[in-house]
């Protein structure tokens, strides 16, 4: 479980750690701005070319070095970072970032507490974010990880609910998705009982129950085939208690040993309405498609 972010590419730079770092979020990209109009510049010698290039380089170095002075260490931008702009990145000793989609951007900043600029320049203190980054490997693709600390609120509403369902109905099941493989090992032995077309749809519908324990898998960066299989023979076997361990490698253990339980009311609802949803979806038998409001064609 990350508390934080997680951006799914790596960073722009050689450095791919920082602790407790200060984050400047820019919702434009890191480069040299462009004119609007389109305009001439007349160079007759070499070295007027030279000292156009060196004023550029010289802006951009001065916007890299105000943003290193004023605490920040991870630059995360919207838009595209130039090759000059990393340069200087890199030699003042930042981090970079980019971030193609602009919810990512948006969620990023909800979850280090930043405020997305459309300036290029040193942020001020209350539009930095806060966070712990760090580039990963996790289940064979590189990440970017934001790690911060949450408000505890949300937690404790979570607690007060859960002890709420508890004490209106105390039974409880195995969690980790042991629950739902066990269910879906039954329903494959149903599925023998009948020869016709019935068991195919009874297959299916134990196949639908193993999404549980594969998105367990997979947001832990296991390898989701493989838990899945060893998860199934320990079912088949009659463990009935093995589900899905998010800390440690295999990726299987027992959820009575780890003391990992969920409702059983919780999961009875919400199997109850997930079944709901797929038989409305199947009882649509024809799609009306809605025409173009009245007026005048423009």
């Amino acid at each position: 479980c990350v508390q934080g972010f997680v951006a799914q590419r790596g960073v722009e730079t050689t450095k791919t750690h920082c602790e407790k770092a200060k984050i400047a979020v820019y919702a434009s990209g890191v480069e040299a701005s462009a004119t609007e109009a389109k305009g001439t510049v007349l160079m007759k010698t070499a070295d007027d070319l030279k000292n156009y290039n060196r004023t550029e380089e010289a802006k951009m170095e001065e916007i890299i070095q105000g943003i290193a002075e004023s605490g920040v260490q991870v630059i995360v931008t919207g838009g595209t970072i130039s090759d000059m702009a990393l340069h200087f990145i890199e030699k003042y000793g930042l981090m970079a970032l980019k971030l193609s989609s602009k919810w990512e951007l948006r969620r990023l900043c909800q979850a280090t507490s930043a405020t997305a600029l459309v300036r290029l320049g040193a942020p001020t203190p209350e539009e930095m974010g806060c966070a712990t980054v760090t580039q990963k490997s996790v289940g064979g693709r590189t990440v970017t990880v934001f790690e911060n600390d949450v408000d505890g609120s949300s937690k404790i509403g979570d607690g007060v609910h859960a002890v709420q369902m508890a004490c209106k109905d105390g039974r409880v099941v195995y969690g980790g998705g042991a629950c739902e493989m066990e269910c879906a090992v039954k329903l494959d032995q149903l599925a023998d009982q009948h020869p016709g077309l019935e068991q195919y749809a009874i297959r299916a519908f134990a196949k639908s129950l193993e999404c549980v324990a594969r998105t367990l898998a997979d947001n832990a960066g296991w390898d989701a085939i493989q838990v899945l299989a060893d998860i199934r023979a320990a079912h088949v076997n009659g463990q009935a208690d093995v589900g899905v361990d998010i800390s440690t490698e295999p990726g299987s253990t027992s959820m009575k040993e780890a003391n990992v339980y969920d409702l059983m009311s919780v999961k009875r609802s919400a199997l109850k309405l997930a079944i709901e949803a797929a038989t409305t979806v199947l009882k649509v038998d024809q799609i009306i498609m809605s025409k173009q409001s009245g007026g005048p064609k423009m």
